[in-house]
């Protein structure tokens, strides 16, 4: 059913993923599908990498270790972005078709009061992507 598997990750938060990464790795078991880790980054240094190759580097290092761990097929792509925090959903969205997923699997955190007035990246990228997408409560 299932032949791409797109998991947005945050490297400078690999500990809050746990359980999407769980999710991506079952589903790409079951259904013999690539799992291809997104990360959306700046072209300036920041406190993962001081650049967009060596973010590249960290990411498809990343993708190898969930592969290795979980026995699954996995990579990496890494997105250019002027200012990540407020074009990461759009720059997710615009990955999809890039990468030609069929279900996206991405983390979610506890919604919060500031949910009703910034829609949380989940529920943007879920209204908005061309494919299935399975947000995994944080």
């Amino acid at each position: 059913m299932f032949k791409k598997i797109m998991t947005p990750v945050d490297l400078a938060h690999k500990g809050d993923l746990e359980k999407a990464l769980q999710v991506s790795a079952d589903l790409a078991k079951h259904y013999g599908a690539e799992v291809v880790f997104v990360a959306v980054t700046a072209a300036t240094p920041s406190s993962t990498a001081h650049n967009p190759a060596e973010f590249a580097q960290k990411l498809d290092a990343f993708a190898s270790e969930q592969a290795d761990k979980h026995g699954i097929s996995a990579s990496g792509d890494t997105e250019i972005s002027h200012d990540p925090t407020t074009d990461v959903d759009d720059a997710l969205l615009k990955t999809v078709g890039k990468i030609g997923a069929d279900l996206i699997v991405m983390q979610s955190h506890m919604p919060n009061v500031m949910d009703y007035v910034w829609p949380s990246n989940g529920g943007k990228v879920a209204e908005h992507a061309k494919c299935s997408v399975m947000v995994v409560r944080g």
